[in-house]
């Protein structure tokens, strides 16, 4: 899993989670889950990094059992959903547009509410929204959910509304920053995407890398004030 569900509002483990999202190259997926993700994920929605189901199963085809694979949608038809995870074996579905309780309920798979941070209240208003887990993300840049390279104001992520464990953060994250983002903020998970690029849609291997291990560093220095 992306991040481990618990009751307990501290973060039960401390090892955070680690997506790279993104993909469009069956190569880069590789080279992720050599550098130690734990989970991969397609964009389906509108983005320099949109991928179709037949490039999405390139990317995730070899993918071992132990990683979990995601789907990023916003706004889409429930119809491509449900095809996208039943032809990829979808672990999780993220679903970062505005779509309405209704159709998350709907979706034959775990479900990560995106939301674009400006303010707690935006946090506050999507408390019930029925999902799994919830990935704290920069606001829409040019009509771009996501993969916009801008981190959101930390500050604003105080206080959450949900158990840390459930919580994935992401919005601009760099091998530079991820580490200050888990200390302050200590989420279950981080998301990256145009922090390990070369270009929109391909990866760096050398900066997949370089994040997975600044997280690894956080972690430790985590523990060792513990």
């Amino acid at each position: 899993m992306i991040v481990h569900f618990g009751s307990d509002h501290a973060k039960p483990s401390s090892r955070t989670r680690i997506k790279v999202c993104g993909l469009t190259r069956a190569e880069d997926a590789a080279r992720a889950m050599e550098a130690g993700a734990d989970a991969l994920g397609v964009v389906f929605a509108e983005s320099p990094r949109q991928v179709d189901l037949e490039q999405a199963k390139a990317v995730l085809g070899s993918t071992p059992g132990y990683i979990r694979r995601v789907g990023v949608f916003a706004d889409q038809p429930i119809e491509l959903i449900r095809e996208a995870v039943a032809a990829l074996r979808l672990d999780w579905v993220q679903l970062s547009g505005s779509e309405p309780a209704e159709l998350a309920r709907s979706v034959e798979s775990n479900v990560v509410k995106a939301i674009h941070v400006t303010d707690e209240g935006e946090l506050q208003n999507n408390k019930d929204y029925p999902a799994h887990a919830f990935l704290l993300d920069s606001p829409p840049l040019d009509g771009q959910m996501g993969g916009t390279g801008r981190t959101f104001d930390w500050s604003k992520a105080g206080v959450l509304p949900w158990p840390l464990d459930r919580v994935i953060v992401a919005g601009g994250l760099t091998p530079d920053n991820v580490g200050l983002a888990i200390r302050q903020l200590r989420p279950g998970g981080v998301d990256v995407s145009s922090g390990v690029e070369s270009e929109p849609g391909v990866k760096d291997a050398s900066m997949i890398e370089a994040f997975v291990a600044a997280v690894r560093e956080a972690d430790r220095r985590i523990r060792l004030t513990r």
